[in-house]
Formats: C-alpha cells, sequence, structure tokens
C-alpha cells in the first residue's frame, strides 16, 4: 500500500491512498484521532465500522464521513485495478 501526502496543514492532512489488495488485520482497527472524509476515487473496497453487522461495499464516487474515534477497518481491496482512495482528516 502506497500512501502519498498531498496537503499538510495544522488541522488538516489529505492524502492519496493507493491499495493493491491490502486489508486491516482482523484484530486491529483504526480509532483516528480527527475525523476522516474517505472517497473511494478507483477501485473497490469493503470497509467495516465497529459495532454493523457487515462491511459496506465502496465503488468509485462512493464515500464516507468517519468521525473522530469511529473504530473500522478494511477488509478488502482489489488489486487489478488498484484500489484508489482520497482521504482528508481534519481536526474534530
Amino acid at each position: 500500500e502506497l500512501t502519498e501526502s498531498l496537503c499538510r496543514r495544522p488541522g488538516l492532512r489529505i492524502e492519496r491512498i493507493v491499495s493493491t489488495g491490502q486489508a486491516t488485520p482482523e484484530e486491529e482497527w483504526y480509532d483516528p484521532e480527527d475525523d476522516e472524509f474517505v472517497l473511494l476515487v478507483a477501485g473497490a473496497a469493503r470497509l467495516l465500522i465497529a459495532g454493523e453487522a457487515q462491511a459496506r461495499e465502496l465503488r468509485p464516487g462512493d464515500w464516507l464521513l468517519l468521525p473522530a474515534h469511529c473504530r473500522h477497518r478494511v477488509t478488502w481491496t482489489e488489486s487489478d485495478p488498484p484500489t484508489v482512495w482520497l482521504a482528508i482528516h481534519f481536526a474534530a
């Protein structure tokens, strides 16, 4: 997985993430300090939010606004073509 920082300012971070089949290990969860807006640009992915029964299917153009401390994990990403994300992290 490749993460490229596009912009970094106090209270703001914009990243381009390219996934090629990566997923979060089953025992791990992201628990970010900041709010996060995620846009799936290309490929496909599944993202599970803690407390939800099943992962959300994401296709190009789908987006999520994850509030700070919304525990989540990526359960699958398409590898061919690569899955491309735009992630915007901003102060809660």
